[in-house]
């Protein structure tokens, strides 16, 4: 409305300015020259309100995954060091967020963290995260001073309301065993630690953070849950994914999405092809990359929305 608008009223302008030589046709002038700066921002906002909503941006609760990768030891003090980095970031964003699984190594470091997460537009503000984290430094263990390379992987799942995702436990097969490791006789001798698989898809989860067997039964069916969904939407984005691939590069988010270079004290977010300070993302402060990686995102499905609309008037030509 606003643009119709605009544009009637540089019309008036622009038929003011040519039909007169007085002083009403210079200020027509002015006026069609401010409604021109005007309206390319204008013809911006209808297309971003023209942009359909993904639902899963909305998302008000997720499970994020982290996971060490390439790098040995070096590997799992990395994915500890990301844990807490998204910790200090949800505490930021006011976004409550609880561990629902952390496996801890000895000599330090994770093996794996599972954790909630929930809050406004949790999913939007964490989507960006899934994919290899590479991180380039001096391990506490090196003696010679050499810089190694060790990476981490992280999944983000929107955690799917009870009616968005059916999961019979009839198709889950759960085995139990002794969890081991510190707390007490209770993990050693009791059999709390569940694996449980998802037999229709193979699926597989293993929860041994609680103390009972009943507390990891469910988390694991929380977790499988999540899985499915994230399956799901995979499924049904395929295409769309296919699509925005050709057009605008690999979307893909198993790619490396960022470095973390210590000695430069330089974080780069290889989608943005921007550097970051190191010190500033890894304490938490990942505001800046999100927004522009928002940005980046909001003028990539412009772009597809346009691609769309010449293709659909081209096919409308020939027919």
């Amino acid at each position: 409305e606003e643009l119709a608008k605009a544009v009637d009223q540089l019309l008036e302008a622009e038929d003011i300015a040519r039909s007169s030589n007085d002083e009403m046709a210079e200020l027509a002038r002015e006026e069609a020259s401010e409604l021109r700066q005007k309206l390319p921002e204008l013809r911006n906002q209808v297309q971003l309100a023209m942009l359909p909503i993904d639902p899963l941006d909305e998302a008000r609760a997720a499970i994020l995954e982290i996971r060490p990768a390439a790098g040995g030891d070096e590997a799992s003090l990395w994915a500890d060091d990301l844990l807490n980095m998204y910790t200090r970031y949800c505490e930021m964003e006011g976004m409550a967020c609880k561990p629902i699984s952390v496996t801890k190594k000895e000599g330090g470091g994770i093996t794996e963290a599972s954790l909630s997460i929930t809050g406004d537009e949790v999913y939007s503000k964490m989507k960006f995260e899934s994919g290899v984290h590479r991180v380039q430094r001096v391990p506490t263990t090196e003696t010679a001073g050499r810089i190694h390379t060790s990476t981490a992987t992280v999944s983000l799942m929107p955690e799917p309301e009870e009616s968005e995702v059916e999961l019979d436990e009839k198709d889950i097969d759960f085995k139990y065993m002794r969890a081991g490791g510190k707390g007490g006789q209770n993990v050693n001798k009791v059999e709390t630690k569940v694996h449980a698989v998802h037999i229709p898809t193979g699926i597989q989860v293993v929860c041994k953070q609680e103390r009972s067997r009943l507390a990891n039964k469910n988390i694991a069916i929380r977790i499988l849950g999540a899985k499915l969904m994230q399956r799901e939407m995979q499924a049904k984005n395929a295409q769309y994914s296919n699509l925005r691939r050709s057009q605008v590069g690999s979307g893909d988010r198993s790619e490396k999405v960022r470095t973390y270079n210590f000695k430069e004290n330089r974080c780069s977010d290889h989608r943005l092809n921007e550097n970051f300070s190191l010190a500033n993302v890894i304490a938490g402060n990942l505001q800046e990359p999100v927004r522009l990686l928002r940005l980046m995102e909001q003028q990539e499905r412009l772009q597809e929305l346009e691609i769309s609309m010449q293709k659909a008037s081209a096919e409308s030509g020939v027919a």
